[in-house]
């Protein structure tokens, strides 16, 4: 038997001979937990749902995640983590009510409910960029990323800056917390040579990571784009203080990963993490 552990409570299942010898073909649930091994079997796994396909980091290098409204994004394994390597596009929550969106300037800086705007209403942004989202979107209770996948907290930020800078500094504020992480993270390439998005210089980017960060610029908090080209910005899930939340960000003339907290009702890029 094989030994697995669900909720605490490690417990003895039989495996299948075929299924041990990888002899028969399997499929998953489409949600839920079951995995169906032929001739009417099926054995309960948690976690192996076709919404979370895989257990192991490994087999989602280089392979796909959709949304809700049929937007499809790379993925990337940074560590024990594994990234969306695009930012989002997605314009309804996990349950398919549509995020409010077309908000003018005096709106946008009013609303406390999750609200998405696309730079300049330029659909070629949004393919390029994704959407910027304000923090509201981001808390709603109704799930902005796809099930199996969180919008990343402060601490899973930490995380990916200190696997790739593990002499960052990951608790200031308003501060460039690693000098290298930046380069790592940034898409290559300038607009000027027509060989990316990044606005001249692109300082010390090599995406070594993968992450393929991109300069999405911000909504700001009164209502006008600003910053395209220039500099991404993310925003984290974590609260600080009630009427803020971090954020991090690259800009385009260093190397540098920046960590900070924002103002709510400014609209940044999201990325999603595999729960």
């Amino acid at each position: 038997g094989t030994t697995y552990t669900d909720l605490g409570t490690t417990q003895m299942m039989s495996v299948p001979y075929a299924l041990q010898a990888n002899a028969i073909k399997m499929r998953t649930s489409t949600t839920g937990d079951t995995l169906y091994t032929g001739g009417g079997n099926f054995v309960i796994i948690p976690g192996i749902s076709a919404a979370n396909p895989s257990t192991g980091n490994s087999n989602w290098n280089g392979t796909t995640l959709t949304d809700i409204d049929g937007n499809t994004y790379q993925t990337v394994i940074i560590g024990n983590q594994i990234w969306m390597k695009e930012n989002l596009k997605v314009s309804k929550y996990r349950n398919g009510n549509a995020i409010s969106t077309g908000l003018t300037d005096a709106a946008w800086s009013a609303t406390t409910s999750g609200a998405f705007a696309i730079y300049n209403n330029d659909a070629a942004n949004n393919t390029t960029y994704g959407k910027l989202y304000n923090w509201y979107a981001v808390a709603d209770p109704r799930g902005l990323c796809p099930t199996g996948w969180h919008v990343p907290t402060d601490h899973d930020w930490n995380l990916l800056t200190k696997f790739l800078d593990p002499i960052a500094d990951t608790t200031c504020g308003g501060c460039f917390s690693s000098i290298i992480a930046g380069g790592k993270m940034k898409s290559s390439g300038t607009l000027q040579s027509g060989t990316g998005v990044w606005q001249d210089p692109n300082t010390a980017a090599d995406n070594s990571s993968g992450f393929s960060g991109l300069p999405g610029g911000q909504r700001y908090n009164i209502g006008p784009y600003i910053l395209i080209g220039s500099a991404g910005y993310w925003w984290t899930s974590t609260e600080y203080p009630s009427t803020l939340a971090w954020i991090r960000y690259l800009v385009h003339d260093n190397g540098n990963s920046g960590r900070a907290n924002d103002y709510k009702f400014r609209g940044f890029s999201v990325r999603c993490l595999r729960d």
